[in-house]
């Protein structure tokens, strides 16, 4: 597959928020908030620190193996998991719940630039290894917004009665009337047959999401030595228990998060703050809040009520049933992976920028942070009929009335810019100022309302002379907002709505090589990626 492609400055988008372009861009006002700059220089640093944290390498594997039981073995990814039972390997991580059949478009970015990362990593230190991982968030029990898709405009909705933890969830078959209702939109396509059966094989009923995501993802990327790993694990959880009980003791996430979030909050919106124990209680199909009461803590949703001495010993028994949010999920990531880089969306970085407090506190190495790559992608159709409407791909991003607005400047005969005229009525007021105050020296403020009067009717006047102008291009400006609703749906960013379905439909898997192949190791910026048949 053939591609034209173009990068974008993110800040000139328009889609992120000040927080992740300043950061992007070094803001010194950050600096307290991250430990290791997002570049090269960042990551060899980052190497020599982790080697101060060590992780449980056995355990790791041991693990990986076991959750690799059920699906077909790919050379690339058993070796990375042999890999990691060595002291000189690392890993490079990006995290994301088990959206249903892999959710909006970014996830698929988030895995390539992991892998592209720890490529270039290899290279560039050949002495060492490195592992890209996907940290499977399956603990996550937000089903509105896990059990969302967006297939060519149409939404849908896993509508199941099944509550707690999406990853212990079960395939059932509302979801696989979802699979067979994409198949009426995605079946005449070339790969579409088989991505329906790629779906099926993966997503049978009964079988869990988190085994399902697993197989799914490893068919997709595992060719790539993508390793992807699910930490609700009651052997991965033992391995955290010294956190829970610290958190359990003393609250320190929510102490420590909430001392950074007054700090970041001078300057930008924070994201996450938190509650004042980050613990969730994880038990059969609920995920509950704990809470402290006194001397006592409480789950209320499930009318449970500890002692001190009796939640430590069913941490000690049961530490399976504790679920880190998101101010510890980190942390238990880190406490699990020998991570030298995490790879998120600009909201992950956010709240991550939140967070070095609390890593310090639990003693935890905070790795180097990355926005993940963002991309746009144009069918050969959509780029030429953008080409005929004569702006750039960079002006694609522009709200589409900023864009007929260019238009009719543009295309006009005659200047819609009264400038020159507003100038010299000031120069004509000026003069006539100054004979009404020769006269009467209180005359000068009724000169100059009158002259404010005289330049609101000018600019009133460009404003009809542009809707006016504006009407002479209406087919223009319709042509302009069909490709921006394509490309742009529902005013949002492409890859934070559609699914790769039709992608994947139209050109197999060969879509993804060509994205993993324009995928930049350390962020540049938003690329444009135009997809050619071959």
């Amino acid at each position: 597959m053939s591609s034209n492609v173009q990068t974008i400055a993110y800040s000139h988008t328009g889609y992120f928020t000040d927080i992740v372009n300043c950061y992007l861009q070094r803001d010194p006002r950050l600096d307290p908030f991250y430990q290791f700059t997002p570049d090269w220089q960042g990551l060899e640093k980052a190497m020599t620190e982790r080697k101060s944290f060590p992780v449980d390498r056995q355990l790791l594997t041991e693990v990986l193996n076991e959750q690799y039981q059920t699906c077909t073995p790919i050379n690339a990814v058993q070796q990375n998991i042999a890999k990691l039972s060595q002291e000189h390997t690392f890993t490079v991580t990006t995290a994301h719940q088990p959206n249903l059949l892999t959710g909006p478009l970014y996830f698929i970015y988030k895995c390539l630039h992991t892998i592209q990362l720890a490529a270039a990593l290899q290279e560039r230190f050949p002495a060492q290894a490195f592992v890209p991982v996907y940290y499977m968030g399956s603990e996550d029990a937000d089903l509105e917004e896990i059990g969302q898709l967006s297939v060519g405009g149409i939404k849908m909705s896993w509508t199941t009665q099944q509550t707690g933890a999406v990853g212990r969830m079960k395939v059932d078959q509302a979801l696989l009337d979802i699979i067979a209702q994409i198949e009426g939109q995605t079946g005449v396509e070339k790969m579409g047959k088989e991505l329906t059966e790629l779906w099926r094989n993966c997503f049978t009923k009964g079988k869990t999401i988190a085994s399902a995501m697993l197989a799914l993802v490893h068919s997709l990327m595992g060719q790539y030595g993508l390793v992807v790993f699910n930490a609700d694990h009651p052997k991965l959880k033992k391995a955290f228990v010294p956190i829970l009980l610290q958190e359990l003791d003393s609250q320190f996430s929510h102490q420590a998060v909430s001392s950074s979030i007054q700090q970041l909050a001078q300057f930008f919106k924070v994201q996450a703050a938190g509650r004042e124990i980050n613990l969730f209680y994880l038990l059969n199909d609920r995920r509950e809040r704990i809470e402290k009461e006194g001397n006592e803590f409480t789950v209320p949703a499930l009318q449970l009520r500890f002692t001190r001495e009796q939640i430590e010993q069913e941490v000690l028994n049961h530490p399976e049933r504790f679920s880190p949010n998101v101010i510890l999920r980190g942390v238990l990531q880190e406490s699990l992976l020998p991570n030298i880089a995490f790879i998120g969306g600009g909201g992950e970085l956010a709240y991550w920028l939140e967070l070095l407090p609390v890593f310090r506190k639990a003693n935890r190495f905070f790795p180097v942070l990355l926005l993940r790559n963002s991309f746009l992608l144009l069918t050969e159709q959509q780029a030429g009929k953008w080409q005929q409407t004569g702006f750039s791909l960079e002006e694609l991003f522009l709200p589409t009335d900023d864009l007929v607005t260019r238009l009719a400047t543009r295309e006009a005969t005659a200047s819609l810019d009264l400038q020159k005229e507003k100038e010299n009525l000031v120069v004509v007021y000026k003069k006539i100022e100054e004979s009404a105050t020769a006269v009467d020296t209180t005359l000068s403020a009724h000169v100059e309302a009158l002259q404010k009067a005289a330049i609101e009717k000018i600019v009133a006047l460009e404003k009809k002379m542009l809707r006016a102008e504006k009407r002479k291009h209406t087919e223009s400006a319709y042509r302009i907002q069909l490709i921006k609703d394509q490309l742009f749906p529902g005013g949002s960013l492409q890859e934070r709505v559609d699914n790769m379905a039709l992608w994947y439909a139209r050109w197999g898997n060969s879509w993804m090589q060509t994205v993993l192949n324009h995928s930049s190791a350390i962020t540049n910026g938003f690329t444009v990626l135009t997809l050619k048949n071959s």
